[in-house]
């Protein structure tokens, strides 16, 4: 029994190498189900996924590969920018509604993840706040100051 115990670990970080092997750390390529609980702002939400049957998880899911403007931040032309990109996710992705994960990893906050989020007709909030101009395509590093400071 004590070897058993003592093989868990191991067990459990060799059925994580493939995924991690392709992204350089911990993946889960899904699709997760996930029923939208609230929008937190321009590029959050907080959903309850489904990764098995009968389990769920509540969890922040950052959008990958956008960058929203800061709710809290000192410019005051930021904060409604902020404002309209959280209500344009909103409006895309009410309490309630049903959305996919996929490309899941951890992100550099804990207890927030990182994935691509999906409608069940397919399309692509990410992509639609994009192409209206409320987030920026997110790139790695440090944010661009507002134009207000």
């Amino acid at each position: 029994m004590r070897l058993f115990l003592a093989c868990l670990p191991l067990v459990a970080l060799l059925s994580a190498a493939p995924a991690a092997a392709h992204s350089g750390r911990m993946a889960i390529e899904g699709p997760v189900a996930a029923t939208v609980l609230r929008v937190i702002d321009g590029d959050t939400v907080l959903v309850r996924a489904t990764p098995w049957p009968q389990h769920s998880i509540d969890v922040y899911v950052r959008m990958r590969g956008i960058d929203a403007p800061e709710l809290r931040s000192r410019c005051e032309t930021e904060r409604l920018a902020a404002r309209q990109a959280r209500d344009a996710l909103g409006h895309m992705l009410p309490a309630a509604s049903a959305i996919y994960l996929t490309r899941i990893s951890g992100d550099k906050y804990f207890g927030r993840v990182l994935a691509d989020v999906h409608l069940p007709d397919g399309s692509d909030p990410a992509g639609s706040l994009l192409s209206n101009g409320h987030v920026k395509p997110y790139q790695a590093g440090r944010r661009q100051k507002p134009a207000c400071f």
